[in-house]
């Protein structure tokens, strides 16, 4: 019985719900030939938005948790028996079998995975990759800073789950490995506007927009530039007659 669970959930987190939700609710453009032509939530914000974006997260984080949360009822062996189906889980979705093994980066499927083993970490895991994601705009590096915030969180708060931390950890590097290179070279793309810090306004103070005419500049300044010739005058120098 142990076995025939973890390969249903290898098959079922192998299911690519970014290509099947863009398929039904995106457009014409699929997802494995556009952007970073990866399946998950991050690539599919990239191209069509995170209204799409959103259920793809919600549902790759559920392939984590939810057999997890159900590993004691196929099978009463504690921890180790639940760590191991994440970990299955995680590789149906990184290696699904229907996309000939090129799937996700598994950040959302490792979350849900963590948080049916360690929920208190992986919450505060979860918040540190939203704010570096909103610092830096850039999916790749909130998740490598959350997966090692994740491994020392674990380290200090749920011991038992540490080795399945490392383990997920060494995943999502090996599937983050073209990411590194494009953040050494300075390539990688934002998917969210990163926080700009010391940002100075190019607008005119409060001050300067009161002094200024109705069409901007100085008020003071004529509007009306070219010189006014008298029609009369012409006709009083040459003289009439």
């Amino acid at each position: 019985m142990p076995v025939v669970y973890l390969a249903l959930v290898y098959l079922l987190a192998a299911v690519p719900f970014g290509l099947v939700i863009t398929t039904l609710y995106g457009g014409d453009v699929d997802v494995r030939a556009a952007g970073s032509g990866n399946i998950g939530a991050t690539n599919v914000a990239r191209v069509y938005g995170w209204t799409i974006a959103v259920p793809v997260l919600l549902l790759d984080a559920l392939k984590g948790l939810l057999p997890v949360l159900l590993a004691p009822f196929v099978w009463d062996a504690g921890l180790p028996w639940q760590g191991l189906v994440g970990l299955v889980a995680f590789i149906g979705h990184c290696w699904p079998v229907y996309l000939e093994f090129r799937g996700g980066k598994g950040v959302a499927t490792g979350a849900g995975m963590m948080l049916g083993l360690a929920p208190v970490p992986t919450l505060f895991a979860i918040a540190l990759w939203g704010a570096v994601l909103g610092l830096t705009g850039r999916s790749s590096i909130a998740a490598l800073v959350a997966t090692a915030g994740l491994v020392g969180l674990t380290g200090f708060l749920a011991f038992g789950a540490l080795p399945f931390a490392g383990l997920l950890a060494i995943g999502i590097l090996v599937r983050h490995t073209s990411n590194i290179g494009r953040i050494v070279r300075g390539e990688e793309q934002q998917v969210v506007r990163g926080v700009r810090w010391n940002r100075r306004a190019t607008g005119p103070s409060a001050e300067a927009a009161l002094a200024q005419g109705p069409a901007g500049g100085d008020a003071s300044e004529p509007v009306w530039r070219e010189r006014v010739e008298d029609p009369l005058k012409g006709d009083d120098e040459g003289g009439a007659h």
